[in-house]
């Protein structure tokens, strides 16, 4: 849906014009899996995949919702009833927001909001986090609350971690805010310190294909939270505020002080090595050599959330070793796994074959049709009209 549709829209809901129309984008991880949590590094990039919101201020302390992807019709919600974890529907994520908003300090009234998205959901794309940036950034302008987009990332954050109760990082929140088309974000989730790193694979003949899988994953449920505690027990052990403090050349040392904790251990070498990964990549795409160098560096990725922090699946799987073996430059999974999509680097003149072979091994395993695109660095989140 473009914006014109999304206005048309909110008055046909709502009978009367919105003050405005935003957007913000899914993301694709180029490489940094579960590091955002453990303060390390990330480098995602913006899909052209987008939330539109058309948005209109309220005083009365009345927010409604409503979302022409679903068949259900307008939540209506009262601001001072919002309560953390109470919402297990939609829309808890902007709800949340709002909430976030109010509970830091920022004077929202209300508003009415109608919105669609073409950002797939449950693809570990990050369908969740365009919802919550593009309200953001709409209430963000319809009050004048003057926050930059980095603390816009952190409210929305703040609402998926409290309020929806997802234990997620900073990166899809400030990959949504913040990227800019034709680049990748490199971003350190501790200072939250940016880069924007030019990624244009067409120009070296290259293609990065995402295949979503169709087996939706959940942040909510308990195995990611079971990652995250294991970190943080990785950390305390070792005596850091976060594994990003181990450096690459004292893991060894660091898995040897573990002892018998081989799960936490599992968990600590994957970090720590997937922040080498992501540093590896920034130094290769910087330095104007072979872009196809990255592709080894990806599926060293995949192994490494596969063996160690066990979040691949059997269908991530698929799309890794069938990519492989047609030829891919380098594949790997993307977003929090246990489904999802994964990525694959590929020459352009490759990727009819690769698709195939993909959509082919699906149909012989008995998984459901694989969905594949192209994805090119677009921009963040923007005010459409």
């Amino acid at each position: 849906m473009g914006a014109q549709e999304v206005r048309e829209g909110f008055v046909r809901l709502y009978g009367a014009e919105p003050d405005g129309v935003w957007a913000a984008p899914g993301r694709v991880n180029l490489i940094g899996e579960h590091t955002d949590y453990n303060d390390g590094f990330v480098m995602p990039f913006a899909l052209p995949h987008i939330a539109v919101a058309a948005v209109a201020r309220r005083t009365d302390g009345v927010l409604r919702l409503h979302s022409a992807d679903l068949d259900s019709g307008v939540a209506e919600l009262r601001l001072d009833e919002l309560t953390p974890e109470s919402d297990k529907n939609w829309t808890a994520y902007p709800a949340g927001v709002v909430w976030a908003l109010r509970e830091a300090g920022h004077a929202v009234t209300g508003a009415d909001i109608h919105l669609s998205s073409t950002v797939p959901s449950g693809a570990g794309l990050s369908s969740s986090a365009a919802l919550e940036v593009v309200v953001a950034l709409a209430l963000n302008d319809l009050y004048d609350l003057g926050l930059q987009r980095w603390q816009l990332a952190r409210l929305c954050q703040r609402a998926e971690n409290v309020y929806v109760g997802a234990p997620t990082g900073i990166m899809d929140q400030t990959a949504s805010a913040c990227c800019e088309a034709g680049h990748a974000l490199f971003l350190d989730t501790r200072d939250l310190a940016q880069k924007q790193i030019p990624l244009d694979l067409a120009a070296e003949g290259l293609r990065l294909l995402v295949v979503d899988t169709q087996l939706t994953h959940a942040h909510s449920d308990g195995e990611y939270g079971k990652r995250r505690a294991g970190c943080e027990k990785g950390a305390a052990l070792l005596g850091v505020d976060a594994l990003r403090d181990i450096a690459y050349a004292d893991l060894e040392a660091a898995l040897a002080r573990l002892g018998d904790e081989e799960e936490v251990r599992r968990l600590v070498r994957h970090v720590v090595t997937e922040d080498q990964r992501v540093e590896q990549v920034v130094a290769l795409l910087e330095s104007g050599g072979d872009t196809r160098a990255v592709g080894p560096v990806l599926t060293a990725g995949h192994a490494s959330l596969r063996d160690d922090f066990r979040v691949s699946c059997p269908e991530l799987d698929l799309v890794v070793d069938t990519a492989l073996a047609h030829g891919a430059l380098g594949a790997r999974m993307t977003g929090g796994g246990f489904g999802g999509s994964a990525i694959v680097l590929a020459e352009a003149t490759d990727v009819e074959t690769l698709t195939k072979a993909v959509e082919e091994a699906f149909a012989t395993a008995g998984h459901k049709a694989p969905r594949v695109f192209e994805a090119v660095p677009a921009a963040g989140a923007r005010r459409l009209s």
